[in-house]
């Protein structure tokens, strides 16, 4: 049986909460970057940036969410049972390390959304969004998949150190536990508290 804990290096993280952490920041670093450059009237004026945003924003969202599905599922497929000795580790400790460790790129990538509203306003700030939807969708995918055979599936803290992508090469199997292990819910949102009887 698995122990729940604050995790470390060897520890485990849920694959859904990785997912799913770069969501929040985009969503509300593209919508900042978008109301900024709504205020500047770029080269291509405010009504075809927000326009040309929208498209991006539609575009980005099933691109995000269907990346890579064939490789989570694979690994999913081939989850073997957490140990008796692994840790697993706690919803807000996998948050805080992987956006402490991407806090750099997402100051960029707001940075550049910002300076590209001088050209098409608004319409990078809209793409990051975008990005941001893609990304609850996809661990709302492996929730319901979670949900459906039973298992959360956990992936070693020390294969995210480089980058943190839950199913890049680095990552050769996850590891599954029951569906009540740990504080994350199917799909790595916050479990409820149980109603008291």
């Amino acid at each position: 049986m698995a122990r729940a804990g604050q995790g470390g290096g060897r520890g485990l993280a849920r694959v859904a909460v990785v997912v799913r952490a770069g969501a929040a920041p985009l969503w509300w670093l593209g919508l900042l970057a978008a109301g900024v450059g709504a205020l500047v009237p770029g080269l291509t004026g405010r009504r075809i940036g927000v326009l040309a945003g929208a498209a991006l924003f539609v575009i980005a969202v099933p691109l995000v969410a269907a990346v890579r599905r064939g490789r989570y599922a694979a690994l999913a497929g081939s989850a073997t049972r957490a140990g008796r000795y692994d840790v697993l580790q706690d919803r807000a400790v996998t948050l805080r390390n992987w956006r402490r460790g991407h806090r750099w790129w997402l100051l960029l990538a707001f940075l550049a959304a910002v300076g590209a509203s001088f050209a098409v306003p608004a319409a990078a700030g809209l793409l990051m969004a975008g990005c941001a939807v893609g990304l609850w969708l996809k661990s709302g995918w492996i929730g319901r998949r979670e949900e459906a055979d039973g298992v959360l599936l956990w992936v070693r803290v020390d294969r995210l150190a480089r980058g943190g992508r839950p199913a890049g090469p680095a990552v050769g199997s996850y590891r599954g536990t029951g569906i009540a292990a740990g504080d994350a819910a199917p799909g790595g949102a916050r479990r409820k508290a149980a109603a008291p009887a």
